[in-house]
């Protein structure tokens, strides 16, 4: 019987449609890549049994991002990032009562399980990561990625035939491709899961971000699935994530399909039920991806001269309340406060930058300037505290802005790409205490 589908209302009043089932002892968010319907996806018997076999040892929580299948649609031009869709998953939690779970992400869903694991470790039991990746694109530093032309042609071809299921013939699944009547169905299982005008500006984005700052952040149990087979996603991927995430454990998976639900499915979900039904450990959160923010008030000690002592401590209560009320509505935390400035530190990458940007904006009605440096990356925490090379990064990227600008590192611009943000290059710095080059960006 296919599961009732519910609805969570997220913070940004959206509804988030999942559904829950099974009744094993550890709740797993499964996130597969782009298409989702929670309706549909019922109907063809390879999925069905891939998920009832996941069932069987497991309370599976199954959701469509916003903006695909059941779940409320999105503006043209205006599909969540990551870091929002990542936020789906806290939704979904939080409704069904569940304060931690294993995150087991496929293909695309990956980089937004990875994400979640990186950001919020307390809340995920495990990590399973399958056929997916850090970054698409080949890099000097990344050989396994795919090459420019190749990455280009695998883009038109996924839009050019996106709607019809030749996405199975093309490097989907291979075991299926004479398969007539899945070919069918996948094709209306596509055009179900998102229109056009939301795929197309969306999918040629993920080959231009770099998900491997947040890899060494995971401290969580986590299992690397890959087919070896795999032509849309090749092995070495999978193997680059193991490699760079602590403890990570690799398993080659005989074939060469990249649908979750296509081949040899038993040998995908073995592992998965070995990590999960023999795993009791609760990682200790020391570490953690976070977006660190810093700012402060431009030419303050001229400021405060001029004011004299009683002025100024007013207009730096009228500050601090105006920065701690941006705060709250962006979901920051403030990590401390020293005199005109702010630390703060975010689990996403975008809210900060918005949040900075209206900082900017909304101290202006005091007459005053700011300025704000963002960093993404490893942070440690003690306590209440927070440190780390990357919130020394942060201090030093606010350190090189001037009056009203809000800088950013390359992995902050890296992380929001498809957010809507603008940037622009503010050349390569060196930053006092750290080694190399930096490439700065100005947020338009």
């Amino acid at each position: 019987m296919t599961p009732g589908t519910r609805y969570a209302l997220n913070k940004g009043g959206q509804y988030v449609a999942y559904q829950v089932f099974g009744a094993g002892d550890v709740d797993v968010v499964f996130i597969p890549d782009w298409c989702t319907n929670l309706e549909v996806m019922w109907e063809e018997p390879t999925l069905a049994r891939f998920l009832q076999r996941l069932a069987s040892f497991s309370r599976v929580v199954c959701f469509d991002k916003r903006g695909t299948g059941v779940s409320d649609p999105v503006p043209l031009g205006a599909v969540p990032t990551w870091e929002e869709w990542m936020d789906d998953v806290g939704t979904v939690l939080d409704a069904i009562g569940s304060e931690r779970a294993a995150v087991f992400g496929h293909g695309d869903g990956g980089c937004m399980a990875l994400l979640f694991a990186a950001s919020r470790p307390a809340s995920t039991t495990a990590l399973i990561l399958a056929d997916t990746y850090a970054r698409r694109r080949r890099a000097p530093d990344y050989p396994c990625g795919i090459p420019e032309g190749a990455a280009n042609a695998t883009i038109a071809g996924v839009l050019r035939t996106y709607g019809t299921g030749e996405m199975t013939r093309l490097g989907g699944a291979p075991s299926l491709a004479s398969n007539d009547a899945f070919i069918a169905w996948r094709g209306r299982y596509e055009r179900l899961a998102m229109s056009p005008g939301t795929f197309f500006p969306i999918y040629p984005t993920v080959y231009d971000q770099d998900f491997r700052p947040a890899l060494a952040t995971i401290r969580v149990p986590t299992l690397v699935l890959h087919r070896l087979g795999n032509r849309y996603i090749r092995a070495d991927n999978g193997r680059y994530l193991a490699d760079h995430i602590s403890g990570a454990r690799f398993v080659g998976i005989p074939g060469d399909d990249h649908f979750f639900h296509a081949g040899d499915t038993e040998a995908l979900l073995r592992p998965v039920q070995e990590l999960l039904t023999g795993t009791s450990q609760v990682p200790e959160e020391d570490r953690v991806l976070a977006t660190v923010l810093f700012t402060d008030i431009v030419d303050a000690t001229l400021l405060a001269g001029r004011l004299g002592d009683r002025g100024w401590a007013d207009l730096l209560a009228r500050h601090h309340g105006l920065v701690r009320q941006e705060l709250a509505r962006f979901r920051g935390r403030e990590v401390d406060t020293a005199g005109d400035g702010f630390f703060a530190t975010f689990d996403g990458p975008a809210r900060g930058v918005r949040c900075a940007l209206a900082i900017r904006d909304a101290v202006k009605a005091l007459g005053i300037e700011v300025r704000a440096g963002l960093h993404t990356g490893e942070c440690e925490l003690v306590g209440e505290k927070v440190g780390g090379i990357a919130v020394h990064i942060g201090a030093r990227v606010m350190g090189q802005a001037g009056p009203g600008e809000v800088l950013a590192s390359r992995t902050v611009r890296d992380l929001v790409t498809g957010s809507g943000l603008k940037f622009e290059d503010h050349g390569l710095h060196r930053l006092k205490g750290v080694e190399g080059e930096w490439a700065l960006f100005r947020i338009a």
